[in-house]
Order: structure tokens, then C-alpha cells, then sequence
């Protein structure tokens, strides 16, 4: 008789660890974050909630791995799309904000995907139960800025600092105070819905904002 197979436990927790991201993410998305609930996610992704505790301190604590998770994925997604087109090959850019020399034309090529994530049903609902947690969870809100503002912020800055090296911005501004009057618009009319967040908007930003940033005659 041929040996019995041992189960794969790893193999086995990387299903219920899958199960329980996407079960959290399905669920603030049909009820939102306040009737989220452990128990709600355990069932729905077919494990005891005993288990989600093992792996996870609180409800925010999933959501935020659920969240990387899926941002991680929507990456290696647009990496491989690049990848069967033929980009980036030798010598072009890594990903990130673009550098044509057109500061203008690369800011609001950004904003605008940055418009559409935010505008992406699948994002929204999460995006906007972990930041208004991180609010309220100083913990929380450490590590969402940690984890996933600030690597998306590093970029801006890095466009910022090569349009100074060229001229284009003035050597006075401080990038990380530059990069705020772009994202900051954008992030106030989308968390307080105070008017529709459109590609025409995200330009309007670009066009105010680096006309101060440029240098004065």
C-alpha cells in the first residue's frame, strides 16, 4: 500500500488566510465597516473566528492586511499588463510617477489613475473604513500611513526633487509640503463627498498647484 500523503498545513493556512483577506474586504463592501464584525468575516470565509485571532489582533487589523493584500495584488496586475505590452524594457522607467520632462502632463496623468482608484467601487469602501479607523486608532493610523501612504508619497517627492534639479520648480520648495497641495484637494472632496471627484478636477489641482510651484520671473 503506497504511503498516505501528510495534509499540506501551509498549504492550508495560506487558504484560510486567503479567505478570511477576501471575506473581509467582501463584506465592508456590502455593509460597511461598523457592521463588519469577526464573527461575520469567519463565517462568511468558512473558518472558526478563533482562527482569524491567531493571525490578527482586531477587525482593523484584517482590513488593513486584507487591504495590502489587494493593493499588492492590483500591482502585480498592472505590472503584468506592462509586461505583455512590452514596458518597461531595457532602459525605460521603473513604475512610478512618470518623467517625460512635462511636469504638468505627468502630475495630472497620475492624479487622474489616483481619481479613478478612488472612484473604484472594489477600493472605496475599504479605503474609506481604514482611514476614518486610523482617525480614531492612533495605531492604526500610524501604520496606514506607514504601510501605504508613504511609499505612494516617496514618489512625489522624488518627481518633485528631479523637476527642481531642472528648473521647473523652485529650489526653495520643500517637496513634501508641494506634494500635499496635490493630494490634499483630491483626498478632502473624496472623503467629505463634497463634490464629484472627476479627471477635470485632478487637472484643475495640477494647473494651481504648480503654478506656485514654478519658478517667479
Amino acid at each position: 500500500m503506497a504511503p498516505t500523503k501528510a495534509p499540506d498545513s501551509s498549504r492550508r493556512s495560506d487558504r484560510s488566510r486567503r479567505a478570511i483577506l477576501d471575506a473581509a474586504l467582501a463584506l465592508v463592501t456590502e455593509v460597511g465597516y461598523r457592521r463588519t464584525t469577526i464573527e461575520g468575516i469567519a463565517a462568511r470565509a468558512g473558518v472558526g473566528k478563533q482562527t482569524i485571532y491567531r493571525w490578527w489582533p482586531s477587525k482593523a487589523a484584517v482590513l488593513m492586511d486584507a487591504f495590502l493584500d489587494l493593493a499588492g495584488r492590483s500591482a502585480e496586475g498592472g505590472a503584468a499588463e506592462s509586461d505583455s505590452a512590452g514596458e518597461p524594457g531595457e532602459g525605460e522607467q521603473a513604475p512610478g510617477i512618470p518623467d517625460t520632462g512635462d511636469l504638468v502632463a505627468d502630475l495630472k496623468l497620475v492624479l487622474r489613475a489616483t481619481v479613478d482608484e478612488l472612484n473604484d467601487p472594489v477600493l472605496e469602501a475599504p479605503t474609506r473604513a481604514l482611514t476614518a479607523e486610523g482617525i480614531v486608532d492612533a495605531k492604526l493610523g500610524a501604520e496606514f500611513v506607514h504601510k501605504l501612504l508613504d511609499p505612494q508619497l516617496a514618489l512625489y517627492v522624488t518627481r518633485l526633487r528631479a523637476a527642481q534639479a531642472a528648473g521647473h520648480v523652485r529650489a526653495d520648495v520643500d517637496p513634501r509640503i508641494a506634494l500635499e497641495l496635490l493630494i490634499g484637494p483630491l483626498m478632502h472632496r473624496w472623503l467629505l463627498r463634497t463634490l464629484p471627484l472627476t479627471h477635470a478636477y485632478a487637472d484643475e489641482i495640477v494647473d494651481y498647484a504648480v503654478g506656485g510651484l514654478a519658478p517667479r520671473p
